[in-house]
């Protein structure tokens, strides 16, 4: 059973910012039809933070930047959290290395998950989030849930089977 790395929200476990989840059944499908193993993370938890806890977003520049020390991230009480964000991706660096994962599945427009769109300054932006972007340079193949066709595709079957 081949492993994913997989938003522990999509699962659903309650590690969203705001104490919810957002099991996915598509993925949960996804998954048990491929016959994957799913490896839970939730880099936000990995980095310390609890659930509940306030949101984040980007204030300048995007995941790349913040791992490059020239992004930054803060929480609604305008705390600067990037470094904390650095941690959790680097914890979730080292679980793939663990579980010898190359694969991805992560919620988009997180700030530590988002495959292909962040928030900046209130605003949809293009982007990935810092996990993804610490995965993305560690060449882990990334998937969002809305590109579960591209990821069926990939893993060499299509949807109706």
């Amino acid at each position: 059973m081949k492993p994913i790395l997989v938003s522990a929200c999509l699962l659903g476990l309650n590690t969203r910012y705001d104490g919810q989840e957002k099991a996915n059944a598509e993925v949960l499908q996804l998954i048990q039809r491929h016959k994957l193993t799913a490896i839970p993370i939730c880099p936000e938890q990995l980095a310390g933070f609890s659930t509940p806890r306030s949101a984040c977003e980007f204030s300048n520049g995007i995941g790349i930047d913040v791992i490059n020390g020239h992004g930054t991230l803060h929480n609604t009480d305008q705390i600067d959290v990037s470094a904390e964000f650095v941690h959790g991706a680097t914890q979730a660096l080292n679980v793939a290395k663990i579980c010898q994962c190359t694969l991805a599945l992560l919620k988009e427009r997180s700030p530590s998950c988002g495959v292909h769109t962040v928030y900046r300054n209130k605003k949809q932006v293009a982007g990935q989030g810092v996990t993804a972007a610490l995965f993305n340079q560690q060449a882990i193949t990334l998937f969002s849930e809305e590109e579960l066709n591209r990821l069926e595709q990939y893993l060499g079957n299509d949807l109706n089977h």
